[in-house]
């Protein structure tokens, strides 16, 4: 009888990133074969035998989102008929995380509706990685565990952004000045701004007024995603505009669609940095504005303390 044994698979979304988690956690990345079918179909075989066993499947929902969804719902349902003891769904990115709420009378809630299709597959629990809002965790009636990329942004902006004592950090949003505050606290209190945005349509913004001041100060615009990068690429220009000497980006994950590598590179920003939850694209890998971190040996602690029992959220104490 194996006791608490466990295993680690993956999808084809972020397979780079559960190589380096497999590493740090000193275990061998499971076999599984994941396929299509001429018409499109997803297929998967497991290769490992998982009666029993715990199992962790690494699988961010990026893009091609509905592709890398199917994936993993369909690799759940094979390890629950293959009779897996719990199936652990470890997303670094949830897609559909933006549809949180109805914006208009009959308009879905798209984030509930992956919640659902994960547990009736048959997840056990969700690992993910700063949702983009906080309340998706309520959609489940299994655990969940929001994990943070802070501590290794953190790090970066210490040691690599030189601002003297004038560093500012930028929301782009209202809803994100609870981040930017946190951020600023630990980066010896630095001062916080924040931009008041408008939104005209779906992934369009326009930049109308900063809160705060940025005159003579290097200011780190903080978001939880990039995606055209067009809400980036204002607030940088109305930084700048209200006296910012230099612009730098931050967030956790770098969607990067659409026109956004365009934006970034034609735009007054010194560095974007962003993590490696979703891989990056091969022309945001040639752009030299755009920097990528792992969270591997987060994933990789969280894992082992869901594993052992252990609590995960003194992780980010």
């Amino acid at each position: 009888m194996r006791i608490r044994d466990w295993v680690v698979l993956s999808g084809n979304a972020n397979r780079p990133l559960a190589a380096k988690i497999c590493e740090r956690l000193n275990k061998p990345l499971g076999k599984v074969e994941v396929r299509r079918f001429s018409d499109g179909e997803t297929f998967v075989e497991i290769g490992e035998n998982v009666r029993g066993r715990d199992v962790y499947i690494i699988q961010s929902t990026c893009g091609p989102v509905n592709d890398t969804l199917m994936e993993l719902l369909v690799m759940i349902d094979a390890l629950k008929r293959a009779s897996a003891k719990e199936i652990n769904a470890v997303m670094p990115y949830y897609g559909y995380a933006r549809q949180d709420r109805k914006v208009a009378p009959r308009t879905p809630i798209s984030a509930k509706l992956v919640a659902d299709l994960l547990t009736a597959a048959g997840a056990t629990r969700i690992v993910s990685m700063d949702l983009h809002a906080a309340q998706i965790q309520g959609f489940f009636n299994i655990p969940f565990d929001n994990l943070y990329s802070s501590p290794v942004l953190h790090d970066y902006i210490q040691k690599e952004i030189q601002a003297d004592g004038q560093l500012v950090i930028v929301s782009p949003d209202t809803g994100g000045v609870e981040r930017a505050r946190a951020y600023a606290k630990r980066l010896n209190n630095a001062a916080v701004a924040m931009i008041d945005k408008r939104r005209t349509g779906p992934n369009v913004a326009k930049a109308m007024n900063i809160v705060g001041d940025v005159q003579g100060k290097v200011a780190v615009i903080l978001d939880d995603m990039i995606d055209t990068a067009g809400t980036l690429t204002e607030a940088a220009h109305a930084v700048l505009e209200h006296g910012a000497i230099k612009v730098y980006a931050v967030a956790t994950h770098g969607v990067f669609s659409g026109p956004a590598i365009e934006r970034i590179t034609s735009a007054r920003i010194e560095k974007v940095i962003v993590t490696d939850t979703i891989p990056l694209a091969p022309a945001a890998a040639q752009c030299e504005k755009i920097a990528q971190l792992s969270v591997a040996k987060l994933l990789a602690e969280a894992i082992q303390r869901i594993h052992n029992y252990d609590s995960v959220s003194s992780l980010f104490i």
